[in-house]
């Protein structure tokens, strides 16, 4: 890995990731602390998915306009330090809604381009991907461990200066990230367009919205859950950690799994686990060895769909559509599927029960697995790709 940057990559990975491990599982419990209910909570957490639908083609097309990717991270990174201080300004529904709304527009524009980033540095040893990426699992799982512990012994109000400092260090390391050329659009055969007609891609694209639609009861009112259900934060914590931890696990054996099953295999495999896990987790949170083992499925639901969906993103959008084709995948999944799951869970959560929302997540992990295994052509990595 001499020529490839992999530290300075992963440093990278490492605070993008903490930042979200210290933010996703305990910002809803601060929104709480506010006295926001349960749908102005799923709202104001639907805005770091909502802006994922526009921001990345956005910030991906500036990317392109000016031939520099890591110039529009670095001024993403900056720009979203300095959005996120205005949390320290104000607590009423309005203002967190506004001040969310900025920082979600800036920090949603650099993963797309980092993942472009990082798989154009490896070139021909993608299968290498999963090692940098690991040190982003890294990252979140100590974040995740150490702000929880830290939590049950402070007030809540300490999370902003934590994910302020974890903030810095994502501009630190936006900095130390060099560019890598782009290949000229003129050697690719294929419009934009034509690419995003393929069946195959469509298929792609609709069955990775429904799965991050299936997670955003997960990933708003998880954290809720349990500690409306007795466990303390520094258990939440830690079973946020575990999911993770076994995640680092699935990234450093993707290269062997990918050697044996095909692309669909895999995702279809981590539809039915999906489906497993939210069940599980709706129905057996009064068992923790059950939220435990549905915390061990992390790997499969994300740590393997996540880098499934990304070697068959890089070998759809080839060259200059590579920033494009993330950032497309990133306003559909994440964007318009993650929003939709966030916020229609948040209403669910009061009208229906806990118990409902995470079954209605089950069923769209099942409606994925019913696309891909019904629409996509072939069976093999040759052909998916």
């Amino acid at each position: 890995m001499s020529r490839i940057p992999y530290w300075r990559l992963s440093g990278f990975y490492f605070f993008y990731f903490a930042f979200i491990g210290a933010f996703s599982p305990y910002w809803s419990l601060y929104l709480q602390s506010l006295r926001f209910d349960a749908l102005q909570i799923g709202v104001l957490m639907s805005l770091l998915l909502v802006t994922r639908i526009f921001s990345p083609a956005l910030w991906g097309w500036l990317a392109d306009h000016l031939g520099k990717r890591v110039q529009v991270v670095q001024l993403a990174a900056v720009a979203g330090l300095l959005s996120f201080c205005g949390f320290f300004a104000g607590e009423s529904f309005a203002w967190v809604f506004m001040v969310m709304l900025l920082m979600s527009f800036f920090w949603s524009a650099s993963l797309p381009l980092m993942e472009a980033i990082t798989l154009s540095h490896l070139g021909d040893h993608t299968s290498r991907y999963g090692r940098i990426r690991s040190w982003g699992s890294v990252g979140f799982v100590l974040a995740v461990i150490g702000v929880g512990y830290i939590l049950d012994k402070i007030d809540i109000l300490w999370l902003l200066w934590m994910v302020l400092g974890l903030k810095c260090g994502i501009v630190i390391f936006s900095y130390q990230v060099p560019e890598k050329v782009m290949i000229d659009s003129a050697t690719v055969p294929h419009s934009l367009w034509q690419i995003c007609k393929r069946t195959e891609v469509v298929v792609l694209l609709v069955s990775s919205l429904l799965m991050l639609f299936a997670h955003g009861s997960y990933y708003t009112f998880f954290s809720i859950y349990l500690v409306e259900h007795g466990y303390d934060k520094g258990l939440v914590g830690w079973l946020w950690a575990i999911g993770v931890m076994c995640e680092i696990g699935i990234f450093f054996v993707m290269p062997w799994l990918l050697r044996r099953f095909s692309v669909k295999h895999l995702l279809l495999f981590s539809f039915v686990c999906a489906a497993i896990r939210f069940l599980m987790i709706g129905y057996g949170v009064e068992w923790p060895v059950i939220i435990v083992l549905a915390q061990m499925l992390h790997a499969i639901t994300y740590g393997a769909h996540h880098v499934a969906v990304m070697m068959a993103i890089h070998t759809f959008f080839p060259g200059r559509h590579q920033a494009k084709g993330q950032a497309i995948y990133t306003s559909i999944a994440y964007g318009i599927g993650g929003a939709l799951g966030s916020v229609f869970s948040g209403y669910t959560w009061e009208k229906l029960g806990a118990e409902v929302t995470f079954a209605i997540s089950a069923g769209a992990a099942l409606a994925a697995f019913i696309l891909l295994a019904w629409r996509m052509p072939g069976s093999d990595n040759q052909t998916i790709k």
